[in-house]
Parts: structure tokens; sequence; C-alpha cells
């Protein structure tokens, strides 16, 4: 049996805000540490039937890039519910959702925007 390991640093202020979020992953062919500016990480505990979470963003992360961030990670988490399920008609709501999700944040950005 093989053993993969995935590295999560994460750099704080005298807050315990993030002010980097470093990670690293055993099984792929880049040495250094990759930056990231938010994290999503979840496990199943299925002992307890219950979603286990860390979300983590840095203080560069902008609004913009957090829209970005969630409604890539709705299409991908649909794409594995679908890979997962074969319930297409929920994979497609789900990817109806972000879509609607993403429009409607766009939207307020532009009155944001014109506002200003």
């Amino acid at each position: 049996m093989k053993q993969s390991s995935i590295t999560i640093d994460v750099l704080t202020d005298e807050n315990k805000i993030p002010d980097a979020i470093m990670w690293n992953a055993s099984d792929t062919t880049i040495q250094q540490a990759q930056k990231a500016k938010a994290m999503m990480l979840a496990f199943w505990d299925g002992a307890e039937k219950a979603a286990l979470r860390i979300d983590l963003w840095t203080k560069e992360m902008m609004v913009d890039e957090m829209a970005d961030f969630f409604y890539q990670t709705m299409m991908t988490m649909a794409d594995t519910y679908g890979r997962a399920t074969n319930y297409r008609d929920q994979v497609e709501d789900m990817k109806t959702f972000a879509r609607d999700f993403y429009k409607k944040f766009q939207e307020k950005q532009q009155k944001t925007n014109n506002a200003g």
C-alpha cells in the first residue's frame, strides 16, 4: 500500500487571522509549496454521519475572488457528486444554482461599481 501526504501550512497574524496559506502534496512533480488565498477542506465522519470542515482565507482574498472560488467549487462539487451517483438531474440542479449564484454576484458587483 502506498501512502500519500498533503501538507498545509497556515501563517497567522497576532489575531490568528491567516496571512498566508501554503500547501504541498507528496504525489506531484512540483517540489516547492504552492500559495493559496483560500481553502476549503472537508472530511466525512461515517461514524457520526457528519461533515468536518476547515474553511480559511487570507486577508488578501478579494470579494470577487471569493465569488469565483465558490462558483468553481460548487461546479466541481456537482461533477464529483455526478461521478459518485450518476444522478444527472441533481448535478444539473447544483450547476444551475451555481450559475445563478455567480450571476447574482456579478449583478451586485455591477451595481456597486456603477454607484461609485
